[in-house]
């Protein structure tokens, strides 16, 4: 298959060790990968060929990268809005499955390697290639399925005949327990929000609302008015794949609420938006503001670990289960389709539980200690 050949192997200096970016305008450099003809296939010394980053570029940028074919293109157009479909997947989800689909066939285009004509053990070099580059094992397995999944919906479509990556899996997942705030972190974060103004009111309501009722910032983001029932402390909230589900809150977070709904949300209110929290045009607070809104209060609260929204929610889902809460419970007010996903919080209580009785221990060794050597002293 004919490919526009790579962008040049990059210098010493470009091709420093790989570090995360915030910012489009940075590229992560990799070091050169094996470039695998088919000639190599049968055998013969391999040559080297420039890679992709992390995200999918090659070295001098996106112009770089070899073009799609209009077949892969097509298909992979195709893949996403069945997928989205069937699954009323996000925009953001889709994103991401066509950024992983597409680092998978530019990878095989500077291999010089068909994207209808792959073998298992392309996907595995792949897989290689991304972990011998030190990508996160997450990402790695994300793209894994991601690759596997379009390659199945081929099967299925009639454009293959066989699955080529059927039982090929990524990397085991560890046992990673979230991180969470005590509630003496929330509660100093609350209180640092004490200010008189609107944006001081709608601040101190979200951060109630984030901790009472576990939600997600994207669900806070997106909430209306017309889904909020005060007086009866509910919520009505469109979780992952829209699928609805009602939140509770308690007193603390009713108060906030009606103040700010009551003396804040009407001073930035303009036209007839319908969103619960507003910005100070008017509009819609987006994900990134209420992020901004947390980190700011987390810094005034003087907490030293980086917080973000999700913390509250993680939060939440501990101390409910620490205080004696049902598994079932819990996981209905997440909105998590399986009681698995869930289980990850028990841990969390459980680790906390270990720590604690730790540090009762070490408390107990210290006093015997000192009352051993008092008993000596008075001895001698």
């Amino acid at each position: 298959m004919a490919t526009k050949p790579l962008p040049p192997t990059p210098s010493p200096a470009e091709r420093g060790r790989k570090t995360r970016t915030t910012s489009k305008s940075q590229v992560v450099r990799r070091p050169p990968t094996t470039h695998v003809s088919p000639a190599n296939r049968a055998g013969q010394a391999p040559q080297t060929k420039p890679p992709l980053s992390a995200s999918g570029e090659g070295a001098g940028g996106r112009g770089d990268l070899p073009r799609l074919s209009k077949k892969t293109a097509d298909l992979l157009a195709r893949f996403l809005r069945d997928k989205g479909e069937a699954r009323n997947l996000s925009p953001y989800t889709l994103r991401n499955y066509r950024t992983d689909l597409e680092h998978f066939f530019y990878a095989l285009a500077g291999w010089e390697i068909d994207a209808f004509d792959v073998k298992r053990g392309d996907l595995r070099r792949y897989l290689a290639v991304l972990l011998g580059n030190d990508v996160a094992d997450g990402s790695v397995r994300r793209k894994v399925s991601t690759t596997r999944s379009f390659y199945k919906w081929l099967r299925a479509d009639g454009h293959l005949e066989n699955d080529p990556f059927f039982g090929v899996t990524g990397p085991k997942a560890g046992r990673r327990l979230p991180d969470i705030l005590t509630s003496d972190d929330i509660a100093r974060m609350i209180a640092a929000a004490d200010g008189k103004q609107p944006a001081d009111l709608r601040d101190r309501a979200i951060m109630e609302l984030l901790y009472a009722a576990g939600l997600r910032v994207s669900e806070v983001e997106s909430l209306n008015v017309s889904e909020m029932d005060v007086r009866d402390r509910a919520v009505r909230v469109q979780g992952k794949g829209k699928k609805e589900r009602i939140g509770v809150f308690g007193e603390p977070a009713a108060e906030a609420l009606q103040r700010y709904l009551r003396d804040a949300r009407p001073e930035l209110q303009s036209d007839k938006e319908e969103a619960l929290f507003l910005n100070r045009f008017g509009g819609r607070l987006t994900v990134r503001s209420v992020q901004s809104i947390v980190r700011k209060y987390a810094t005034k609260a003087g907490l030293p670990m980086a917080v973000h929204p999700h913390l509250f929610r993680h939060s939440f889902a501990t101390h409910l289960l620490d205080g004696g809460a049902d598994l079932r419970v819990v996981q209905e007010l997440l909105g998590h389709e399986s009681p698995n996903t869930t289980q990850i919080y028990t841990h969390v209580s459980e680790a906390k539980k270990r720590s604690v009785m730790e540090e009762a221990f070490e408390a107990l060794g210290r006093i015997e200690a000192e009352r051993s050597q008092r008993a000596k002293s008075r001895g001698g």
